[in-house]
């Protein structure tokens, strides 16, 4: 359908809008999944070179595979607005839009609430999600709520992990990443230069400490290797074939040497996904309008409810 029919109007694939995730990675996975586990229509954004690792743990294989399934629930590629709302009315599988053109597909599908769950922790800023729809959820560094986003979920290991705050930032990034069997940093391989990372390893696979996993190939230089940093299992390995840029995180080995463990949802981000469901019902109710407009008018909004909508 040519893009100037699918402007006149917009495409709601069920009675409540859509939601939209930023983000493939095992974070935003958890989060898309959570949602459309307990039946919300939910759209994935992703870029067409993700360089997330945890690919066991999240979506980003759907990218270049056209699906993927994670913990019983697909995620498809979709190519458009129509396509995706086909599936969204289904409610049984997330639609995934790779580079889509975001401010017209949000729009197209009437997408009310974003979340952006890519946890670009060391982005000097982030973007004001306010702009994109009625309600906004931030997760992680640098999200502030009444500053860049509606609400914020707080991402740092620690007993506020998952929390929902309404007014206000989260914690600055800080911190060494959580050990496993004593092993922090030391567990992960960032990119030595950038240039596409090629490896014949896959996610599970045993490892011991040295082994060549991987290599970056520069433009125009010679393959760099990439070495396992200790003994255990592939948890991460950057998508073959996707370039990469210097300090990517492009591996991770898990010290614990079982590979069931390298793949499903993970605690961390399953417990943020907890406190994205909360946020939402939080906008979710900031959002409704007033019981007695709604009873008023038979259940069925009067035109003046868009501004109530506005104004919440």
């Amino acid at each position: 359908m040519p893009t100037s029919q699918w402007r006149l109007r917009k495409v709601r694939p069920a009675v409540q809008a859509p939601l939209a995730v930023f983000g493939a990675g095992d974070v935003g996975a958890a989060v898309a999944h959570a949602l459309c586990r307990r039946g919300e229509a939910v759209l994935l954004i992703e870029s067409a070179q993700p360089t997330s690792p945890r690919r066991g743990m999240c979506w980003v294989d759907a990218v270049f595979d056209g699906s993927a399934e994670l913990a019983g629930v697909r995620a498809q590629r979709v190519a458009c607005p129509q396509e995706a709302a086909a599936l969204l009315a289904q409610r049984r599988a997330v639609a995934l839009a790779v580079d889509p053109d975001v401010a017209f597909w949000l729009q197209a599908l009437g997408v009310d609430i974003v979340v952006d769950a890519r946890l670009r922790k060391h982005a000097g800023t982030q973007p004001d999600l306010r702009q994109l729809g009625a309600g906004a959820v931030g997760i992680g560094p640098g999200y502030c709520a009444g500053y860049n986003a509606d609400v914020v979920v707080e991402s740092a290991w620690g007993d506020d992990l998952g929390r929902v705050i309404a007014l206000g930032p989260t914690r600055d990034l800080a911190g060494e990443p959580r050990p496993i069997l004593g092993a922090g940093r030391e567990r992960l391989v960032y990119a030595p230069a950038a240039g596409v990372f090629t490896s014949a390893r896959r996610i599970g696979d045993a490892v011991q400490a040295g082994d060549a996993v991987a290599a970056i190939v520069p433009a125009d230089a010679q393959p760099i290797p990439v070495h396992a940093p200790l003994t255990g299992v592939l948890r991460g390995l950057t998508r073959p074939g996707v370039t990469v840029p210097l300090r990517a995180k492009v591996v991770e080995v898990d010290p614990r040497g079982d590979p069931a463990l390298c793949f499903g949802l993970g605690e961390r981000p399953q417990r943020i996904a907890q406190g994205v469901l909360d946020a939402v019902d939080l906008l979710r109710a900031r959002l409704a309008p007033p019981p007695s407009v709604h009873a008023a008018h038979g259940g069925a909004l009067p035109p003046h409810a868009l501004d109530i909508r506005g104004m919440a």
